[in-house]
This record gives C-alpha cells, structure tokens and sequence, in this order.
C-alpha cells in the first residue's frame, strides 16, 4: 500500500532513490521493483535489520528487474544525511516529518542531497482526520516517538519552500484508512483486541490484498474528503545554489542487494 505515486514522482529504471523514514520498506521494495538504486533510511535499528532482508530475498526470489539493480538500508539520523550534495534523483519521506522535532533541518537535508532538478514526495498526517485523532486520544501521539505537530498543507508548503523546493502538486490519499483511526483512538489507540477495531482491521488487510474494483471506488471517492494522507509533490530547481553538505551521523552499515 503506497501513499505516494511514484509515476507522479517522475521515477524510472536506474534512478537513485531515498527512501527517508522508510520503516519497513513499502516505497523501497516498489522503487527497487521499478528498477530503481534504492537507499532505505530509517532511525530504527529493527526496521532497517528487516528491510535488508526482504530486499536481499526479493533478489533471491527474481523478484528485482535483472541487471544492475542495487538497494539497501541505513541507519541513520534525519538531521545529518549521510550523504554527499545532489546523491538522489528522487526522494520520498512518507510520514516522517510530523515526528520529527527539528524538521526545518530535516526538510534543508532533503533538499541538499536530492539534485538540481530531482523530484520529492512528502506525506503528511492530514489537518482534519489528525485533529479528530489527537481530540479523541491523547495517547495517541503522546507516546515516545510519536507525532509532534499537525500540519497544514501551507504551512508544509512554506518550509520546504525555505529549504529551497518548489511544489508541484498534491493529492490525499487512504480514504478507507481515517474511520479506522478514529474508531482506534476512540476505544484506545493499543487496544488491538477490541471486535470493532479487529474487524476493521482485517477488512484493510482484505483491501490491501485484494484490491476489489468497489473499495478502489470507495478510496478514490473518500480520499479527497477524509483521506488520512497529505502527499506534496516537490522539485529542486535546476539553479538551486550549492549547499554544504552535512557531518555524517549515521550508525550501522548499508547493505547492498545485486
């Protein structure tokens, strides 16, 4: 299940992708199935252990175009890229920023290592959805790690603006998604064994397996009403100024999967 839209993204075969926040890998793995280099970049020791395996058994199983294909994962910190100026023609940072402190210094390491004319997808808890969410549980963001602002789609827009990124489009994403949050936080964001929330969730896993011709109605109808994503669309301008890069702070090693 993406929230991004890689075709809108511009990504083709051989492009160099970060993949920012990546979790457990769902833009990697289909970047790396588009015949992208790919780099998953996660703080999370756990998620980049499980990445690099799945990326490495996709390889195994004939799952990657055949060639020169690379991917991988890294520990890393969000602050400090360890990357050189300009290293991706594409970058996706899929519901990242609002857990994210500092996420001005965030958004200037984006734009530094993504290259004069690349193309940036950012997603984002939608305003409306996530105000009901954080008015219905406070436990539900007020948990280590958990979500430190609500965005508004301008004020996203204006700092990536300041980080030197120019929007080009944007869509919401998730529609079937939202009344599941809602239903989560109303009973207890933890509490995985209520029948409601359960069933809910097994019908979206149904969904996402699936992919029956009337959910797709019912996401492309819901999504641009209570869609629980914001996607941005961003491109680096091709005279963006030179930045200099950022001291390395990364942990763990990259792996590569060919």
């Amino acid at each position: 299940m993406l929230t991004a839209d890689f075709d809108r993204l511009g990504m083709a075969p051989g492009d160099r992708v970060l993949d920012l926040g990546c979790g457990f890998g769902r833009h990697a793995f289909e970047a790396a199935r588009r015949g992208a280099q790919v780099v998953a970049l996660d703080a999370g020791a756990a998620e980049v252990v499980q990445v690099r395996a799945v990326l490495a058994a996709m390889v195994e199983a004939g799952e990657l175009p055949p060639g020169q294909v690379r991917a991988g994962s890294v520990r890393a910190d969000a602050l400090a890229l360890p990357f050189a100026e300009g290293s991706f023609d594409r970058v996706v940072a899929s519901e990242v920023l609002e857990h994210i402190v500092d996420d001005r210094v965030a958004l200037l390491e984006l734009a530094r290592v993504l290259r004069p004319g690349g193309t940036m997808a950012v997603t984002v808890p939608r305003c409306g959805p996530e105000i009901v969410n954080w008015l219905l549980s406070d436990a539900y963001h007020q948990v280590e790690g958990g979500h430190v602002r609500i965005y508004r789609r301008s004020e996203l827009v204006r700092r990536a603006a300041a980080a030197g990124l120019r929007a080009t489009g944007r869509h919401h994403a998730h529609g079937l998604h939202t009344p599941y949050w809602w239903l989560r936080c109303l009973v207890g964001p933890t509490n995985d064994h209520n029948r409601a929330v359960a069933a809910f969730h097994r019908f979206l896993v149904w969904d996402i397996e699936k992919r029956p011709w009337l959910t797709r109605v019912l996401e492309r109808v819901l999504s641009p009403v209570i869609g629980k994503s914001l996607v941005l669309y961003f491109e680096k301008p091709a005279s963006a100024p030179a930045r200099s890069a950022a001291p390395v702070r990364a942990t763990g090693q990259r792996s590569r999967a060919a």
